[in-house]
């Protein structure tokens, strides 16, 4: 890694000694079309050239995605530096990312996610059903770092941009079709339609269905499949001279799992071929009267349902001022019953690797009927005054969503008279849940043009957010006229210290931008910049007691970040080398715990500061004509930061981080055994605080990161091509888990004489948080013919790499297992 920071930085030293010899070079044989592609984004809302802009960007568009093998959003993440992406546990539709070590894994929707997701504009303010299939993309853009002027709330980490391609001029199109490992048939197909000389429709969609690539032992099922289809209707109008409208409705369905599997079979540990799955529970399973309503019918499994609408009116007199009406519906229902314990208990330090015990209703089972609705809409003004001098975006913005979940948690266990796989099932809660949020926006950013080669950017948007939350419980002894203290209901919400919980949230805050930029020549690019940006506040809604449903309030980041872009050898090379501070207060932190009875408990707070300082390298690079190089390069150094001075109690009873990390530190001493119960050292590998007393490691922030790859097309003659292209994707060990705990291989024998046949500090890895370092290889070799037919042949994760993307209550979730594709294409 020595090598590399020393390889980054003489590429540094290049763009910056020679930016003459950049601008002279010249080779009077290379034709236009040579050299890398200029892509054009619109990070600062207006249309630029992605080198020319002061924003840390990683942006491809679609001959790219198509080059590195991306098919959904996910896989675009491997390609990002300091950008780590995932499955949410148990969904295969709904992605996680964590940007700079700012992220969020909980789909419940009283959290926000930090990474803003968009899509032709419109925010998808539910991470459910993000991890769209790129079926109709012209481009998608990744942000990193706050965007809180031009993007607003909800992007502390960043923001994903996906373009979708409008209707073209002409009848064309494609169509391709493909099978695979598991069992697996795709197939997509795009027409453009041009109904008239100012009117065109482009009608797009795509199938996919597999058997799964995990094996349940106990029942027989496949598990995990990618299952999904979507269409979408594309609209175009040339108004006028000065008028466009472009529109589109898109239908998306995704059965997609992400159900807790493991690399040997529990049930035979010496059977390690392929993925293994031991639950009792099934796809037509249902909970027999337990839970009320429809998600008491709900199988093993996941579906979720998106309907988006948008709609772009862009009004332009002249080339100096533009206005464009953009509208946004999206509708999205989500129905699953995951089992988070694989049908047995949970891992601990008494029992590391739980016995299979196949409990038919799940070992800890959620089931979750979910519908999500959100309106925004925006008026935004581009113009130039002056001649030139100053270049200003500004707009107002509307955003309204409303919520509902329907959601209940059981836990099996084995009692006298109930043994396993029936088991005892404790209901640990049945609750329907209502939130909505409204919030207002205005915000201008001007660029002053000083010179040819210096601009000066000043921007500020003001937001007002209010946010809601209702919650009534389902079971029948809190609706027959008494309401128990254990009912989770709005009028039992009091913490624990008799504070009042409160239901309503309103967030008033500024989120300014600054940026500076020199341009010596065409190819080179130096900016430094500073950036606000906030996420909004939530409560714990998945509590399982009317105490645990706390409040959690708004997070603030500033990034301050200074950086180079470069073009050289004619076009040839790209380097784009950034710098960043990021310093986030009041972080939101999740964290899972064991409760006493052996059930989850859910829990985020502020529980402190964020600070990450790192380096991002992405070069690109066309050699010799047909062969495509490139590279991107991570680093990361972050830490929590506490208060040490912080009251020992906060507003709702809860410990501060710092007097826990003093408890912890004082059962320590005592010789007392982290996790080992309530008698042990309990304030131990809880929250932030890790096993040891220390700080715990913030999560999927891999000190390096790394990825490569390359494609070179082959002309054949007769008008056939082969294209062989290959990437790989390298990240450093990190944590998975906010308390950095894991189980490991050895006794450790506690002061008051228990003596653990597993312990939380060293040895081999048995389960829990730890990731340790991995590569995942892809590659894929297509032939490709002038007339239009292409035949190709994919793998991912071509060497089976297992790595832990996720832990939950002491489980490890792995990355998906190898996969082969076949495909035939033919454009038209």
């Amino acid at each position: 890694m020595k090598k590399l920071l020393l390889a980054s930085a003489a590429l540094t030293s290049l763009t910056i000694a020679y930016p003459a010899f950049a601008q002279s070079a010249n080779n009077d044989e290379m034709s236009e079309n040579e050299g890398l592609s200029v892509i054009v984004v619109t990070a600062q809302r207006r249309e630029e050239s992605v080198q020319s802009i002061p924003i840390a960007i990683s942006a491809f568009d679609d001959e790219e995605l198509l080059r590195r093998g991306v098919s959904s959003a996910l896989e675009v993440a491997q390609f990002v530096p300091n950008l780590v992406g995932l499955n949410n546990t148990g969904l295969g539709s709904a992605n996680s990312y964590y940007l700079r070590g700012v992220g969020n894994s909980e789909t419940i929707p009283t959290f926000d996610p930090p990474i803003g997701t968009y899509v032709d504009d419109i925010y998808l303010s539910r991470q459910n059903a993000n991890n769209l299939s790129l079926f109709d993309v012209q481009r998608l853009e990744v942000l990193r770092g706050p965007q809180g002027t031009l993007f607003g709330r909800n992007t502390t980490g960043g923001a994903i941009n996906i373009f979708l391609k409008e209707p073209g001029n002409d009848f064309a199109g494609f169509v391709e079709a493909g099978y695979g490992s598991y069992n697996k048939y795709m197939a997509r197909a795009s027409v453009d339609l041009p109904l008239a000389d100012s009117f065109a429709v482009k009608v797009s969609g795509y199938f996919q269905d597999d058997d799964g690539y995990a094996k349940n032992t106990t029942t027989g099922e496949k598990v995990n499949e990618s299952d999904g289809w979507g269409v979408r209707l594309g609209f175009r109008g040339e108004l006028s001279d000065t008028a466009r409208w472009t529109g589109s409705y898109m239908h998306t369905r995704s059965e997609g799992g992400n159900i807790l599997n493991f690399d040997c079979d529990p049930a035979n540990p010496s059977n390690c071929d392929g993925r293994f799955v031991t639950t009792g529970y099934t796809k037509d399973g249902n909970f027999g009267g337990l839970f009320t309503g429809k998600k008491d019918g709900f199988g093993l499994g996941n579906k979720t349902d998106m309907d988006f609408v948008s709609s772009n009116l862009e009004i332009g007199s002249g080339e100096d001022i533009s206005v464009n009406i953009i509208t946004g519906y999206v509708y999205t229902t989500q129905d699953y019953a995951i089992d988070f314990a694989d049908g047995r208990g949970l891992p601990s330090l008494s029992s590391p690797i739980p016995p299979v015990l196949g409990y038919t209703r799940g070992g800890f089972t959620i089931t979750n009927e979910g519908q999500f609705s959100q309106f925004t809409q925006e008026i935004k003004v581009n113009a130039s005054l002056g001649d030139g001098l100053l270049d200003l975006v500004g707009g107002v913005y509307y955003f309204e969503e409303d919520n509902y979940s329907d959601f209940g948690d059981l836990f099996s266990i084995t009692v006298p008279g109930a043994p396993a796989p029936a088991g005892f099932p404790l209901i640990l809660a049945d609750r329907t849940l209502r939130n909505s949020t409204k919030a207002y926006a205005g915000y201008l950013q001007g660029d002053l043009n000083v010179t040819d080669q210096i601009k000066l950017t000043a921007g500020i948007r003001y937001t007002d957010e209010t946010k809601k939350f209702s919650i009534t419980d389902n079971r029948a002894s809190c609706n027959d006229g008494t309401l128990e203290a254990t009912c989770i209901d709005n009028r039992n919400l009091i913490a624990t210290n008799g504070a009042a919980i409160p239901r309503t949230q309103t967030t008033k805050i500024w989120t300014p931008r600054f940026a500076a930029n020199f341009q010596p020549n065409d190819d080179l690019l130096l900016f430094v910049s500073a950036t606000r940006g906030f996420k909004s506040g939530g409560w714990n809604a998945r509590g399982t007691a009317p105490s645990e449903l706390l409040p959690f309030g708004p997070e603030t980041a500033w990034s301050y970040e200074a950086g180079i872009k470069s073009e050289l050898l004619d076009n040839r090379l790209r380097v784009n080398l950034t710098a960043y501070l990021l310093d986030v207060g009041d972080l939101q932190t999740p964290a899972a715990f064991t409760r006493a009875d052996g059930s989850i408990a859910f829990i985020t707070r502020n529980f402190a500061d964020y600070e990450n300082k790192g380096i991002e390298l992405e070069i690109n690079a066309v050699p010799v004509e047909g062969l495509n190089l490139f590279a991107s390069f991570g680093y990361q150094d972050d830490k929590y930061k506490i208060d040490a001075n912080a009251p020992v109690l906060d507003a709702y009873g809860v410990s501060s981080v710092a007097s826990q990390q003093a408890a912890c530190l004082a059962q320590l001493a005592a010789n007392l055994v982290p996790s080992g119960g309530a008698t042990e050292a309990s304030n131990c590998g809880v929250g932030i605080v890790a096993p040891d007393g220390s700080i715990a490691e913030p999560v999927r922030t891999p000190k390096f990161s790394l990825a490569i790859g390359g494609s070179y097309e082959a002309e054949l003659g007769g008008g056939l091509s082969l294209i062989p292209s290959v990437n790989a994707s390298w990240r450093d060990k990190s944590e998975v888990g906010t308390s950095e705990f894991s189980l490991f291989t050895g006794s450790i024998t506690s002061s008051t004489g228990t003596v653990f046949p597993s312990n939380p500090f060293s040895g081999d890895f048995i389960t829990g948080s730890f990731s340790d370092s991995r590569w995942i290889v892809n590659g894929n070799i297509t032939l490709r013919s002038d007339t239009g037919w292409a035949l190709s042949a994919e793998c991912a994760n071509c060497f089976d790499e297992e790595a832990v993307e996720s832990a939950l209550a002491n489980y490890s979730y792995l990355n998906p297992p190898r996969t082969f594709l076949i495909k035939g294409r033919f454009d038209f």
